[in-house]
């Protein structure tokens, strides 16, 4: 039975609970009347396949979000626009694949200068071709963005560069990137960017350039991205046409891409100091496959798979200061003589080339109709060690200068098959000057050491 202690007691309960979930929830009415969805397009004018040009709307509608710190989120559709403007703190965001911004022409698409953050997702980029104007350099035109986040957007028809990011840092990321007429990513003077899994392809004059005005640390990450059909439509000797091309960025790495059917290199480092490409496949490239090259200081070339070039890697240049690097456990096979253009020195056709403060270990070289190995250029030799590796099925194993004046060389413990001109050569400059040195006459250099090499 209910008794009248009982009774009192539960309706002090009831009062207190009550009470406390007044207080409670005038604690929370504040956090919840904060919380904020996306901005309604709609009040701003703006509607999905709404055939006309759109872009005054839509500008205000971006300054008017960025201001309420407000994300926009863009109904599948069509939306005709130029000459955007993209302000600080903007998230921008639609229907993957179906959320498209169509360029109306008469200039520039998408562009930001400034912004502090930036972040656009799920967007499709159509530039149509159309021309973007003198003042813009693609048709996604960003500069000095320090959080940008680009992802899951689809980038494609651009009469320039797909996205154009100069002095920006934050990350691009699972992109795609196609039919543009220079390049998919052009990235200059960047500060820790990071350019990821993207997949850029069918690009006039380059993939993913990482670039900078003068040299300097950069530090961005290429990594885990898709690169093919790359085109080099504006000519040259290797400045256009290739898959990722490094440009006086120090500290960059480049590792885990496949890269392949480039007009000239999948991976092209230039003037970049402490560069890492590793772990890269890197198929039918028209010119050298990997390059590092010029006035450089310290690269890493390793684990990369090399199927089908005019050359495989290229660590040179030491007449314009290129020096100190490691070429290690790569494969190169299934080169061949015909490269791009009539090439004034060395040619085509050969596996791996060094030249300074380098070491070649543990290295399979195969299918080389020109040599395996290439140590030095004329005089330009200095502290050169080659040693464990296979080369087999080559027109020379391995050919070393003997011009005057040129520096040390290591050659030791290689593996030589079915080099038809010999294993070990002496050569000035592309003129033949030995016979074999595996089998005497090595002792006539005092610059070179030979050891343990083997003739299979």
């Amino acid at each position: 039975m209910l008794n009248r202690r009982l009774l009192l007691s539960s309706i002090a309960s009831m009062g207190f609970c009550a009470a406390a979930g007044t207080v409670m929830a005038a604690k929370l009415k504040p956090a919840q009347d904060g919380l904020r969805g996306t901005i309604d397009i709609s009040g701003h004018g703006i509607a999905p396949d709404a055939g006309a040009d759109q872009s005054k709307a839509f500008n205000r509608l971006l300054r008017d979000a960025a201001r309420r710190g407000m994300p926009v989120f863009l109904p599948a559709g069509d939306y005709v626009l130029s000459g955007i403007i993209l302000p600080d703190n903007l998230w921008l965001s639609g229907v993957p694949g179906r959320t498209r911004l169509i360029h109306a022409g008469g200039g520039g698409f998408l562009t930001g200068e400034g912004p502090g953050r930036l972040t656009l997702s799920d967007l499709v980029l159509d530039g149509g071709g159309k021309a973007l104007g003198d003042d813009v350099e693609g048709l996604l035109n960003l500069r000095g963005v320090a959080n940008l986040t680009i992802e899951n957007c689809t980038i494609t028809g651009s009469s320039k560069h797909g996205i154009n990011a100069e002095y920006c840092g934050g990350r691009i990321d699972g992109n795609s990137l196609s039919q543009l007429a220079a390049s998919g990513i052009y990235a200059v003077e960047s500060e820790k960017l990071s350019i990821t899994a993207n997949t850029v392809f069918d690009c006039g004059n380059g993939g993913i350039l990482v670039h900078r005005w003068e040299a300097a640390e950069d530090g961005t990450m290429v990594s885990g991205n898709r690169v093919y059909r790359i085109a080099a439509k504006d000519g040259g000797t290797g400045e256009n046409g290739n898959g990722i091309n490094i440009f006086r960025a120090a500290n960059v790495m480049v590792t885990d891409n496949h890269v392949s059917d480039c007009a000239f290199s999948a991976i092209r480092a230039n003037s970049a100091t402490d560069v890492q490409i590793s772990n890269n496949q890197c198929l039918r490239s028209g010119e050298t496959a990997v390059y590092s090259e010029f006035g450089f200081e310290g690269a890493i070339v390793s684990g990369n798979l090399i199927d089908g070039a005019a050359n495989g890697i290229l660590i040179v240049n030491f007449n314009e200061g290129g020096r100190l690097a490691t070429v290690s456990d790569n494969i190169v096979r299934n080169l061949h003589v015909d490269g791009p253009y009539v090439h004034d020195g060395a040619g085509f056709g050969f596996g791996i080339a060094v030249e300074a403060d380098t070491a070649v270990t543990g290295n399979i070289i195969e299918n080389a109709p020109k040599w395996g190995l290439m140590l030095g250029w004329g005089p330009y030799m200095r502290n050169v060690v080659a040693t464990g590796n296979l080369v087999r099925n080559a027109g020379g194993g391995c050919a070393v200068t003997v011009v005057e004046g040129s520096g040390t060389a290591l050659i030791a413990n290689n593996l030589f098959q079915d080099v038809r001109d010999g294993a070990i050569l002496g050569y000035r400059w592309n003129q033949r000057a030995t016979g074999d040195l595996m089998e005497g006459g090595s002792e006539t250099f005092v610059h070179l050491t030979l050891s343990g090499n083997r003739l299979s």
